[in-house]
């Protein structure tokens, strides 16, 4: 047979309407439609030979361009019969849609269906009592519960209950503290929402920030607690963008929502001015950054002016965050201004007079797990600012503005946007829906079975699937360990940041020691993580220990699952104490750690701090790609990170007037070289060649008047293209 004609004919066969119509009654739709041809192309093309009747099936319609023996459509049965070897679901197709039917998620919970539940939605922005409200019914009530976003809110909440004498359990995902010494269960408990039971009934049930039920990783608890929770009474705080979606859901679980709004107990005041210079700063005021970076590059600059600062970030430890949220607070420390990030936008009381924007820029990732880069959200401003001016706190209003001049109109516009309505609720894959996948598909890995479950979904416009790429990166990294399903699961939902190598490398070994049956003691443990370990003495040292507090983490939330692989919870628990203390005093030593990190590193590198020069902040956690010429391209990260056209010249703009220098006073010092090598725009290789570069041009005579006249029509130019 030619080639030529097979391969022009296998084309054809393709690109047939009632083919790929086939193909979806078959289950294939255009993505595996499209795979399964690939595949069996490269299977007819590659083969030495073919079977027989395949074979003269091809002789068929090459020899007789499909007259009178042989027609392109023959090749479907041949084509379905191979899909269905690299796609062993076709087999059980109708049995797979079933299973991962998603239209009707009020079905999952037929306690909660059982009773006449009543809605209220305290719906108001930061600041306006709303939760006070819904807490002071909690405490009121027989039983209760409150499902928090965070371990710093349940924390609260438990602390709040026991002393107004409300016995009340603290739940999380890597504890269980009992009010009762006998650890007999109370009445009330506090817990992080993915840890609520739907089972347990109670009068009263409190759903903290509820508009993050559209989260695109953790969405999908809110909704499991909002349609699940067996309570009398839910009540449901968040902003009122999520009072539409909140009463389109209850309506189809036959259920009303009362609406009580609330406004700000404090005014909130947009200044008309930039802080422009740290030198402005006064008691009170939080400087909010989108990168570690910045914390470390903002904080040296502030305790080079001879103020003390607290920092506060994501990824330290919820005891440390309190500690330096107490410092801040108490008015008889010398500490009056705080560093942080998002991260103080709930679970922490702060007193703060006044908010200042670093940057409006923040590297997000959407609904299909991409990171992009774009100004913050009007939510996102409108959590922030609100922390300014607390009621009960000693600043009776709270004020908001940026670092930068250009910054503050745009975030102007920000705040005075209307919040975009919630749409969506999120969902995730049960594990028992996931058996019965692995049931039918018994030869599938985990990863698979979660891209054929979500490929396969159906859900209505009430709901989406929560993106899973976290769950299906640890579902690769340890398919090789050979686990029982249910097991599999459990560690593939343990709660890491993929990013930390540390912290994945030991779900590694702890997931090979339990599939040999050999428990995790505490011995292995302090072997493996070096403990004890001493205070950090560098940046480095300091992102290590955050790391091994995540390991003591990871180990406690594995002990609740697996109890007698993981025995020794409690000796891990009073280390993990410990070496919060010690993280303290990193974070307190902070501006000294990044001295000794900017000694340590080579002169010209992006990593150096510098007291002058905050790192470019166009060098964010988001990665800012280089250019092949060493400088920072703010265009090609839009580009890399799957930034529309559009919104990557307005994030350009963005860049460009957040790369401002804070103080050009300060700033301003020193040559040009040594600023531009401290920024880390120029290297000391780059500038050798420049000096080389200009020794030539000046030997050549190439700056005559001649090339005066160019270099003004070149300006020229450029600046046709700035405009």
């Amino acid at each position: 047979l030619s080639t030529g004609e097979v391969l022009k004919n296998l084309n054809k066969f393709y690109k047939r309407k009632e083919i790929q119509r086939l193909g979806a009654e078959n289950g294939l739709d255009a993505r595996l439609f499209h795979q399964a041809f690939i595949s069996f192309r490269k299977y007819i093309m590659e083969s030495s030979s073919v079977s027989a009747d395949l074979h003269i099936i091809l002789n068929d319609i090459c020899c007789d361009a499909g007259k009178y023996l042989g027609h392109v459509d023959d090749l479907f049965p041949f084509f379905l019969r191979h899909a269905k070897q690299i796609f062993p679901m076709l087999d059980c197709m109708d049995d797979l849609r079933k299973i991962s039917d998603l239209r009707l998620p009020p079905n999952w919970y037929p306690d909660a269906r059982a009773i006449q539940r009543k809605i209220i939605f305290h719906a108001g922005p930061t600041n306006s009592g709303k939760t006070y409200h819904a807490i002071q019914r909690f405490l009121s009530a027989k039983s209760g519960i409150y499902c928090g976003p965070l371990k710093l809110l349940a924390h609260e909440i438990f602390q709040k209950s026991n002393d107004a004498n409300v016995p009340c359990d603290l739940l999380t995902g890597e504890e269980r503290v009992y009010a009762n010494e006998d650890a007999r269960q109370a009445p009330h408990i506090a817990c992080t929402i993915e840890m609520c039971s739907t089972n347990t009934p109670y009068e009263v049930a409190v759903i903290d920030e509820i508009q993050m039920i559209r989260d695109p990783a953790r969405g999908w608890a809110w909704t499991r607690a909002l349609l699940g929770l067996c309570a009398e009474e839910i009540h449901v705080c968040g902003e009122p963008a999520a009072i539409d979606l909140v009463t389109e859901l209850m309506y189809t679980t036959g259920e009303e929502v009362e609406v009580r709004n609330y406004k700000r107990l404090t005014p909130l005041t947009v200044l008309d001015y930039a802080l422009e210079s740290l030198d402005n700063l006064q008691p009170g005021d939080c400087i909010v950054c989108f990168s570690k970076n910045d914390i470390y590059s903002v904080s040296r600059q502030i305790e080079a002016r001879g103020l003390e600062c607290a920092v506060i970030y994501g990824s330290l430890p919820p005891g440390t965050k309190l500690e330096q949220a107490k410092k801040f607070n108490d008015p008889d420390d010398p500490c009056k201004i705080l560093v942080a990030t998002d991260a103080i936008g709930m679970g922490l009381n702060l007193c703060i007079k006044r908010i200042i924007f670093n940057s409006i820029v923040k590297p997000t990732v959407n609904e299909k797990g991409e990171k992009e880069i774009d100004s913050i959200t009007t939510s996102q401003a409108l959590q922030i600012a609100g922390r300014a001016g607390r009621y009960g706190s000693s600043f009776k209003q709270g004020e908001v503005t940026t670092m930068h001049r250009d910054d503050l109109v745009q975030l102007k516009e920000i705040l005075n946007d209307s919040v975009p309505p919630v749409k969506a609720a999120g969902l995730h894959p049960t594990p028992e829906q996931i058996e019965m996948f692995a049931y039918h598909l018994p030869d599938a890995t985990l990863s698979n079975l979660i891209d054929i479950f979500v490929s396969l979904s159906q859900v209505d416009g009430l709901y989406f699937v929560c993106n899973i790429d976290d769950f299906k990166f640890l579902a690769d990294m340890i398919q090789h360990i050979p686990l029982n399903l249910r097991s599999r699961y459990v560690f593939c939902t343990a709660p890491l940041n993929r990013k930390e190598p540390f912290v994945c490398t030991t779900l590694l070994k702890f997931a090979r020691q339990f599939s040999r049956n050999e428990p995790l003691t505490f011995d292995w443990l302090c072997r493996h993580t070096k403990w004890p370990l001493a205070a950090p003495k560098n940046i480095k040292e300091l992102v290590h220990l955050e790391a091994v507090h995540d390991v003591f983490d990871l180990y406690l939330w594995l002990s609740y699952r697996f109890m007698d692989m993981f025995p020794d919870a409690v000796l891990v628990r009073d280390i993990q104490k410990k070496l919060d203390d010690i993280i303290q005093i990193g974070v307190c030593n902070i501006t000294r750690l990044i001295r000794a990190s900017q000694s340590a590193a080579a002169p010209g590198t992006a990593e150096v701090v510098s007291e002058d020069f905050p790192l470019s902040r166009t060098k964010r956690d988001a990665r800012v790609v280089s250019d092949r010429h060493g400088a920072k391209s703010t265009e090609a990260l839009s580009i890399a990170a799957g930034v529309p056209g559009e919104r990557r010249v307005k994030n350009l703009k963005a860049y460009r007037s957040a790369a401002r220098q804070e103080d050009l006073k300060s700033h301003g010092r020193g040559s040009l070289a040594n600023r531009l090598l401290r920024e880390g725009l120029l290297t000391q290789e780059m500038l050798r060649q420049l000096e080389s570069e200009w020794q030539n041009q000046h030997r050549n005579g190439r700056y005559g008047l001649g090339s005066k006249r160019d270099d003004q029509n070149s300006s020229k130019e450029t600046g046709k293209k700035k405009k």
